[in-house]
């Protein structure tokens, strides 16, 4: 009976002269919170108040138990002290509601102080009051704690059940991986505790969240197979984990199976499965199965609708998306912060800004604020469809909507900026930070130094450098490898000395891009020999060079003329598992022809084609022009001919 109906029931028990008493209101109250109509049971409650009725231990543990569901520990508390002052002592019951709220709320602490006081009031905890409070502390990874109190059970005689082992089959998955907890699923069926549905649930959860789905799928089989009765549920736990592992025709045969055993699958089933075909980029399988949802008399949710919002957005379209949005609305679905984020972000991308402002406009005028997470996609949208001259607006505009300024919000408009070569502005919203107190970090200074020597503007960046150090803030070593990039990048490498003396000052360590970057801009100024000490340096410290590093070491010595030292930085660069690209091969073969050594080219030309490469024009150009020189001619044309069949 809906409350409706249990207040009308009280007004004809009024016109018939017996009033609702102690009894009634106390037993609908009671109804009406398990069933989670707290509101119902409150406006009751006042009535009962209103009436003078007293209430009794039964009605207060009940709107705790509903209160406690709701998250609110706070009024919990304050119900049971409601309780307390009419003279009421809280039982086994009321006492387990309490540290149950107390847990899910993460009040560790207090939550054991409860049980204290409850043992000290002669209240025996039974198993429900120890499988709440393992449950708190399985949410907080303190297994060790949690099975504490597992032993404390079975000492004083009261047997974990299935909802205990559950807990702990949840969170040793969860902290300690699958052997761990697979040894306490044994020890519950030594226990005598069989396996349930929601044990299998546990079970093939955990499994697939540690990445072993075959053998998720092989217990799955096994339950089955032994008469246990699984639910949807299950096979939605399993279906999942099959899309996310990429095993598509092994998720779509258990689907087939749920609807065969007349399981009948719930939103969330459909909701995986159009996921998954949205990950794939199959929107039209994927509306197919909206359509077969509504056939099925099930109505899509926000969840359905975002997902394949999200999926046409990806896929650039943007009028699909829409059209989705405005179908949500028409079914009394209401958009929420991630539909909104998702299609202005995704017209943003577009480029149609009108679309995308009318949209964040409609966003704040329903309620949502920007976040964080608004103003990154955004500024990244426009930055992608190169609508720059709309990102200091979009800002403006979110800010003034009450988005939150922060170092987040500024580092992000930084990026944006300086990606684009728009540094003069973003020494402004540098300037701009500073005015309102929010510090600049080493993200700040790093995005502002990287941008000026992208810009070529390398003078700036030290001296941002410079600032960085006045603003007392600790440079890192992506710092001064950008700081390095920049005077390779500017032929400036001959400096790199006091930055490198920098990094020793600050007791930081070089790491493999510091070594590349060096020996890079060393091999471009044609410096062997410091190139090469820097090299032998880097691999003697474990790092591995970039491809493009020894393209550079080549190089220097191809120019050289000093090909039999380039050759063996060719084997070696492949003995330390680095593949040449057709980069490597193009220097080598140029090197060989300014020497006119047919035999040579003629062998990195083969080796060239074998892996799938072919030379540039410019190498093609060079060799001819190598070999064309007088007494050479009959090489050249060898060359040419042979030049596709070698």
């Amino acid at each position: 009976m809906e409350y409706g109906g249990h207040h009308e029931g009280g007004r004809e028990m009024d016109k018939l002269g017996a009033a609702p008493n102690h009894v009634t209101y106390c037993t609908l109250i009671d109804s009406l919170a398990k069933a989670g109509k707290g509101k119902e049971s409150l406006a009751l409650l006042g009535e009962m108040f209103s009436r003078g009725v007293v209430m009794d231990l039964v009605v207060y543990t009940a709107l705790m138990d509903w209160l406690g569901k709701q998250g609110k520990t706070d009024e919990v508390k304050d119900t049971l002290h409601f309780a307390l002052s009419d003279n009421l002592s809280p039982n086994g019951v009321t006492y387990t509601v309490m540290i149950d709220a107390l847990c899910k709320s993460g009040n560790i602490d207090e939550a054991e102080q409860v049980l204290l006081e409850m043992e000290d009031k002669s209240i025996s905890p039974n198993a429900v009051t120890f499988s709440a409070i393992i449950n708190g502390f399985v949410k907080r990874g303190w297994l060790d704690k949690a099975s504490e109190y597992k032993s404390i059970m079975k000492q004083r005689g009261i047997n974990p059940n299935v909802v205990t082992y559950g807990t702990l089959i949840d969170g040793f998955f969860k902290f300690q991986g699958k052997e761990a907890a697979l040894e306490v699923y044994h020890e519950m069926l030594c226990d005598g505790v069989e396996a349930n549905k929601f044990i299998v649930d546990s079970l093939v959860n955990g499994m697939r969240q540690n990445g072993k789905i075959e053998e998720a799928v092989a217990l799955f089989k096994d339950m089955n197979g032994s008469g246990l009765s699984l639910d949807h549920v299950n096979y939605t736990t399993l279906i999942d984990g099959l899309f996310k592992a990429g095993n598509i025709p092994d998720a779509f045969m258990f689907g087939q199976e749920l609807m065969e055993k007349n399981l009948f699958p719930d939103a969330v089933v459909y909701n995986v499965f159009i996921n998954c075909l949205c990950m794939l980029g199959k929107s039209k399988e994927a509306k197919s199965f909206l359509t077969e949802m509504r056939n099925m008399g099930l109505k899509p949710n926000q969840a359905t609708y975002n997902t394949m919002i999200v999926s046409h957005c990806r896929k650039g379209e943007t009028t699909n998306a829409l059209k989705l949005l405005h179908e949500m609305k028409r079914s009394s679905i209401k958009p929420n912060l991630i539909t909104y984020n998702t299609l202005v972000a995704g017209l943003f991308e577009a480029g149609a800004v009108e679309k995308a402002t009318y949209l964040l406009n409609e966003m704040i005028s329903v309620g949502f604020c920007p976040t964080s997470l608004t103003h990154r996609r955004v500024l990244q949208a426009c930055s992608q469809s190169r609508r720059l001259d709309v990102i200091l607006d979009i800002h403006e505009r979110m800010m003034n909507t009450g988005l939150h300024a922060d170092i987040t919000i500024y580092n992000t408009l930084l990026h944006v900026l300086c990606y684009h070569g728009m540094t003069r502005k973003a020494r402004v919203v540098l300037e701009e930070m500073l005015g309102s107190g929010i510090a600049p970090d080493t993200i700040t200074f790093n995005t502002l130094i990287l941008g000026h020597c992208k810009s070529s503007h390398i003078d700036k960046a030290f001296a941002t450098y410079a600032q960085m150090l006045y603003q007392k803030v600790s440079p890192n070593i992506a710092t001064f490898n950008t700081l390095l990039g920049g005077l390779g990048s500017d032929g400036r490498i001959g400096e790199a000395g006091s930055v490198l003396s920098e990094i020793e000052k600050r007791g930081l360590e070089p790491n493999n891009l510091t070594y590349d970057i060096l020996v890079t801009g060393y091999g471009k100024q044609s410096n062997k020999i410091e190139a090469m000490r820097l090299y032998c340096e880097m691999v003697g410290k474990g790092f591995l060079p970039k491809v493009s590093t020894y393209n550079a070491l080549v190089s220097d010595f191809t120019k050289a003329g000093m090909m039999t030292q380039a050759t063996e930085l060719f084997k070696e660069m492949q003995k330390r598992g680095v593949h040449p690209t057709t980069c490597t091969y193009d220097i080598l073969v140029s090197g060989w022809s300014r020497l006119r050594n047919g035999t040579e080219v003629r062998k990195f030309l083969k080796d060239m084609k074998e892996k799938g490469f072919s030379p540039s024009k410019g190498t093609l150009s060079f060799i001819c022009r190598a070999f064309s020189k007088p007494g050479m001619t009959w090489e050249a044309r060898r060359l040419l001919k042979n030049l596709y069949r070698v």
